[in-house]
This record gives structure tokens, sequence and C-alpha cells, in this order.
């Protein structure tokens, strides 16, 4: 019989941010993959206003890992209970606490408690394991102090907007196209190159080689979870469009009796270094806000055109009934 083991972490940021800000970072977990730099995706299944459940897919160790985490929300003492539902081997328990002290005005301080049981009998993952928990844990604090220090224009650097078309066909051919996305070179205008790999089915990483609006190319990665059966792919750039510090969305295949509605959710963050230099040199964020938009719509517009054509055609149609 194996011994569990208990590993208590505790690790501390101080931010140049009101203590209500940084809380508010902390309870709406659905902007984390804006702020956090290895969060892919969070969906919350459930929220009553004290407590949620969340699904988070997270790169931990080079692997994208799903996690499903319950919390108690407590806003006026400004502290956050979780404790994550069945979590994977070696880690038999998992749960905390995030807290956010004020230590003067305009100053606060973020503490993230964690423990962890481990399976004694498998140590050389235990210790990998443990080290994922604190690469996990920095990562975490670092991108939500970078939010909340900026918490004064935060709102000027968020973009979110969505592209849709009507199509008259076939979900299943729809979906196809948007899963290859090794298929896209030559039928989406601006993409020159693609490769696609799995870690799993359905959890894809892509590079892309894309073409810019001035005839340069620049490169993006990223992460994909796709689930088939509900026509939704969900996606993070790791590495987004050069204006942009964060990038994450959904494509998203709804049918219904006469053809599908097909949607590009698009949530962005700008790169504050990045904006002087396009739209041009002194541009305002209202600027490069309408630029970006103009930017990633055209792109979303450009893989939905063939992907209308993709629909259309008879012979994919055909092999998709």
């Amino acid at each position: 019989m194996s011994v569990e083991r208990v590993h208590r972490m505790s690790y501390a940021v101080d931010a140049a941010a009101p203590a209500g800000a940084l809380y508010t970072l902390v309870a709406d977990v659905t902007q984390w993959p804006l702020f956090l730099p290895d969060t892919v995706h969070v969906e919350r299944l459930d929220f009553d206003g004290v407590a949620d459940r969340y699904v988070r897919w997270a790169d931990a160790g080079g692997e994208l890992r799903r996690s499903l985490v319950r919390r108690t929300l407590d806003a006026g003492g400004r502290r956050v209970l979780f404790r994550e539902e069945r979590p994977d081997a070696p880690v038999t328990a998992s749960g905390g606490s995030w807290c956010v002290d004020e230590l003067a005005p305009g100053w606060s301080r973020l503490t993230l408690e964690q423990e962890i049981t481990l399976d004694g009998g498998r140590t050389a993952e235990a210790g990998r394991a443990v080290a994922r928990a604190e690469e996990g844990a920095w990562a975490a604090l670092g991108g939500l102090r970078t939010a909340a220090e900026r918490w004064r224009r935060l709102d000027e650097l968020t973009v979110s907007f969505e592209e849709s078309v009507r199509i008259e066909g076939p979900a299943e051919p729809v979906y196809e196209f948007l899963y290859g996305v090794d298929s896209w070179p030559g039928r989406v205008a601006h993409v020159l190159e693609a490769e696609v790999s799995e870690d799993r089915p359905g959890v894809q990483r892509t590079r892309l080689v894309n073409l810019a609006d001035d005839g340069s190319s620049y490169p993006t990665e990223g992460s994909r979870v796709c689930f088939p059966a509900a026509g939704r792919i969900v996606f993070k750039r790791t590495r987004p469009h050069p204006l942009l510090a964060a990038h994450a969305g959904e494509w998203c295949v709804e049918p219904d009796v006469s053809g599908v509605t097909v949607s590009c959710r698009h949530e962005v963050l700008l790169d504050e270094r990045a904006v002087g230099r396009r739209p041009g040199p002194g541009a305002e964020l209202a600027a490069a806000r309408r630029y970006v938009r103009e930017v990633v719509g055209r792109e979303s517009r450009a893989v939905l055109e063939p992907a209308t054509r993709y629909a259309g055609d008879p012979v994919r149609t055909l092999r998709s009934v």
C-alpha cells in the first residue's frame, strides 16, 4: 500500500493596483485566457453568485490538461476557496485559496495557498506534478498582477467581437474544414503555411504563417480543443498577431432545419508596446481597436468563405451524409 504525501505551497505577489480590481480578475475565470499565459480556455458550468464550477484547459509541462474546479467566492473578504474535482494521477487531491489584501491605497497583495496530495508510490511522477503546480502558480500570479496594474485602461485594451455566416448546407463538412487547419494554405487567402500536431485526438497545436495587409508575413502559434459532437472548436493563439498580447476565441457550427450558422468569437488583448507601430505612429487606443477589429475580422471571414464553398461541394456533401 502506497503512502500519500501532502505538499503545501504558498506564493504571493504585490501589485500596483486596488485590491478590488485584483480580486475581480481572480473571480472572473472566463477572462483568464487573456491574462494567464498557460490558460487556453475556461468554461463556467455553474454560478450562483457565491459558488461556481468551471472547466479549464491549460498548458502544464508542455501538455494541454483539463481540470474541473469548484470554488466558493467571498467578495467581501476578497477570498476564493477552490478544489479540483478528479485530478490527474499521481495527484489524488488538490485545493487551496486565493486571497487579496490591501497594503495601501492603490497597492495590494495576491496570495495563493495550494495543497496537493500525491500518490507516494509514484515518486518520479509526483516530482513532476509538484513542478507543474509551482510553474502554474507563478504564471497565474504574474499574469493577474500584470492585468491588474493596467486596471485603469484594461477595458480599452480588450476587444470582443464575432463574425458569422449563414450556410445552406450540412454541418459536417463545415466542421471538417475548420478542424483541418493543415488544408488551409491555398484555400484561405492569408494563410501561407500551416502545421498541425495533436497531443491526442481533438487537442491540437497549430503553427501558421500569415500574409499581412502590407505584403509581409508573420507567424502565429496556438492551441485548440475540438468538440465535434457540439460543433465547437475553442482556441488560444499562444503566439498571436503582432499587435496583440493575447487572443482567444471559439468556432461554432450550429445546424438547424435549413442549414448552419457558422460563427467565430474573438477575445483579444492589445499589446500596448505595438500600438504605436500600427496603424501608425502615435495611434490612440481607439484607432488601434478599430484596426485590430478590421484585421482579425477579415481573417475570420477569409476562413468562413472557403468553408461555405467546401460545404457546397457535392462530393463533400455526399461524403458527409
